[in-house]
């Protein structure tokens, strides 16, 4: 089987990777060579089921049970499983108790406990949720290592569609926001972050910080830098973070350590995430064209389950197919 994949963010990479697995000849299109304008480069790179369950239906965390052996498995290391923390201030507690009651899969810790998980955190929050089976990594490692492994597998990738698509057998579309204008059912949610570096703080796992309004995480990348994140904005306008954003992120870092306040402003960016009204993905095929969307704020949690019912539709013989059940209910 001869394969093209259109998009080279989180959604169009697994897909290539299962097909490639899987036999096919797969070429990846996309204009973006060094992945820096895809939402996926901007993605916190949690993965994190049962947290998702907070505001997501069951269905999230069923499909995203496996995402960690998945990354873990097809690029060794770069998966970190050390859960994830769920804090609050002092004044939020209530919101850490509702937070409990829509998920499972968490440990309640004191502050001693929470202090002797996360030492720079100790004596700062009473109470905390530490979801032990969750696991994190770099998204922007990530999809370089990726890539480097599917172009050792043999798979091409191009800059430009190649003009005579009729040399593929089938065609997996992953292009995201890019085919808003051809679904109308597609909308975008914005999604503003910022990297900060500072020394003075240590985490081995992503924190969440808990308010009524603005809920934010904290998750540890190399060499003392942190991805805080995210605002989910209805909007698809691209540009610059905002000052209010800016300020909110500012604020729950400093929340989560006081040492934030000293950091140094590494980046802020901004990341357009395609989303459904059920703001659930979708796998759907048309003849010989397969499309991949609707990841929301899930895309490294749920492009490897996507990926592999792309890759089913693939080699199966059914060649219309209004939507994947298993997905999206």
């Amino acid at each position: 089987m001869k394969a093209l994949v259109k998009g080279a963010g989180v959604a169009g990479l697994t897909a290539a990777y299962e097909l490639a697995t899987r036999g096919a000849i797969v070429t990846v299109a996309d204009p973006c060579r060094d992945m820096t304008r895809t939402a996926s480069w901007f993605a916190g790179g949690m993965l994190a089921p049962d947290c998702e369950r907070e505001s997501a239906e069951q269905i999230v965390q069923d499909l995203g049970l496996d995402a960690a052996d998945w990354w873990e498995t097809v690029l060794p290391g770069h998966v970190t499983r050390a859960g994830t923390l769920v804090v609050a201030a002092g004044r939020d507690t209530s919101e850490l108790a509702r937070f409990a009651s829509r998920t499972n899969g968490f440990q309640t810790l004191g502050d001693e406990e929470i202090g002797t998980l996360e030492p720079d955190l100790g004596g700062r929050f009473r109470l905390a949720l530490h979801f032990v089976r969750e696991a994190h990594l770099d998204p922007r490692a990530a999809l370089t290592a990726l890539r480097d492994r599917l172009e050792r597998k043999g798979v091409s990738f191009v800059e430009t569609e190649p003009g005579w698509t009729k040399r593929f057998d089938v065609t997996i579309d992953c292009t995201g926001m890019a085919r808003a204008k051809a679904d109308m059912q597609l909308r975008g949610v914005r999604g503003e972050m910022l990297i900060l570096h500072t020394p003075d703080v240590s985490l081995s796992r992503p924190i969440r910080l808990l308010h009524p309004r603005f809920p934010v995480y904290v998750v540890p990348r190399a060499d003392h830098r942190f991805m805080v994140g995210a605002t989910m904005i209805e909007s698809d306008a691209a540009g610059a973070i905002t000052a209010r954003s800016m300020m909110e992120l500012l604020n729950a870092a400093y929340t989560v350590h006081s040492a934030f306040a000293e950091a140094e402003i590494v980046e802020s960016g901004v990341g357009i995430r395609p989303a459904f009204p059920d703001n659930l993905p979708r796998v759907t095929r048309n003849g010989d064209v397969i499309q991949i969307n609707g990841l929301y704020r899930h895309g490294f949690l749920l492009a490897p389950a996507m990926a592999r019912q792309a890759a089913n539709l693939a080699f199966s013989q059914n060649t219309t197919t209004e939507h994947n059940h298993e997905a999206c209910h």
